[in-house]
């Protein structure tokens, strides 16, 4: 069994104190973790997010509700420097993990992507979360009203055929002109991905819906 013990400097001075394992007459050193601010000689890390033009109004309107968690629970600086038009993020001397930077990163970059504040901040408290982009000529070359009617379909009237995709694959949808960005989990960015192309080539929605449903009922007995 192993019997920890901790050997104190020189003087009796607890200063510069560690912990050591002692296992068969042999000592082993046992550091503890390094702090985020004590990781790459000390210096600070950076992440930086451009801001597209059209989402610099929205981000003006959310701006705090935006900065609240990434200051106060993530532990990490934001700020928004005007004439670079971008969001810089650099982590503090308090930031318990060097993570918090990317996710917060990852959920400032959601956000410029269209997603809500409230579907984004998940990107904070979850691990298993991604954003997956795709654009509709990756699937397929479409132009004038045939693009036009692909991106129909995907739509549905009234954002139906979107909402019955993420309501029944658990994921969000951005759909941005061609650009189509998904949020969710790995396995369900899948699933969605997958109905999505579907539409695309032509399938019809009742098709995708009895597919999904089936998928759905699979990924409920799985979990």
């Amino acid at each position: 069994m192993e019997i920890e013990r901790t050997t104190s400097a020189a003087g009796g001075s607890s200063s510069g104190a560690m912990a050591v394992d002692v296992a068969g007459g042999a000592e082993r050193p046992r550091f503890e973790p390094l702090m985020p601010s004590e990781m790459s000689g000390g210096r600070p890390q950076f992440r930086k997010v451009p801001v597209p033009s059209h989402r610099f109004a929205p981000l003006k309107r959310c701006w705090m509700e935006i900065y609240t968690p990434v200051y106060e629970h993530m532990k990490v600086d934001i700020r928004m420097n005007l004439k670079a038009r971008r969001v810089e993020l650099k982590t503090r001397q308090d930031t318990p993990d060097l993570s918090n930077l990317q996710k917060s990163a990852d959920f400032v970059h959601a956000f410029m992507l269209g997603f809500d504040i409230a579907d984004a901040v998940a990107l904070l408290r979850l691990d298993d979360l991604y954003v997956d982009s795709f654009e509709i000529k990756d699937v397929k070359t479409l132009r004038g009203e045939h693009l036009s009617r692909a991106i129909g379909r995907l739509s549905g009237k009234g954002g139906k055929t979107k909402y019955a995709i993420e309501n029944s694959t658990r994921t969000r949808i951005v759909i941005a002109d061609t650009k189509i960005h998904i949020l969710g989990s790995f396995v369900n960015i899948k699933v969605a991905r997958d109905s999505l192309c579907s539409l695309i080539l032509g399938s019809p929605a009742g098709k995708v819906y009895s597919k999904l449903r089936a998928v759905s009922a699979r990924l409920a007995e799985r979990y």
